[in-house]
């Protein structure tokens, strides 16, 4: 299975992401996603779970945390994770959903780390080039037991 990941997008699709993520399963939007058009872009490619972020309006209403399971994997997304200190509430939600991985976003870098026997990744930011920093996605190629992680720049 290939699970495509961004974050970050701030309101803008890159043009280059249809064909990035050509044939993947699902995408995970690791949050501050702009407008629900976004998301209605990236479901023309593949089903979709994603999650607000800080930068999201309310009114639209997205999920602050999602939980979903892929080819036996359970993935938990939420925008602002800081995977060697997580918040309470987080660790109770993490304690509580058991993830195999864990998506997030907000720091406009790439992060990929298992600790604790669970995988924390960070896709890098897909938004708008700006401060110049690097823009990236990524895809997850889960086969068997492991996961790969694949960065693709924007």
């Amino acid at each position: 299975m290939r699970i495509a990941v961004i974050s970050d997008t701030h309101n803008f699709l890159d043009p280059r992401i249809p064909a990035l993520f050509a044939g993947v399963d699902h995408i995970l939007h690791g949050g501050d996603i702009g407008m629900p058009i976004i998301l209605l872009e990236l479901e023309q490619i593949a089903p979709v779970t994603a999650v607000g972020g800080n930068t999201d309006e309310l009114d639209f209403r997205y999920r602050l945390a999602e939980a979903v399971e892929l080819a036996g994997r359970k993935y938990f997304l939420q925008h602002i994770v800081d995977p060697h200190s997580p918040s309470p509430p987080l660790r109770w939600q993490l304690a509580r959903a058991r993830p195999d991985v864990v998506v997030f976003g907000h720091t406009h870098k790439p992060f990929c780390e298992t600790l604790g026997g669970t995988l924390f990744f960070n896709p890098g930011y897909a938004g708008k080039p700006r401060f110049g920093l690097d823009r990236s996605v990524a895809i997850l190629h889960c086969e068997g037991k492991e996961i790969r992680p694949e960065y693709l720049a924007l």
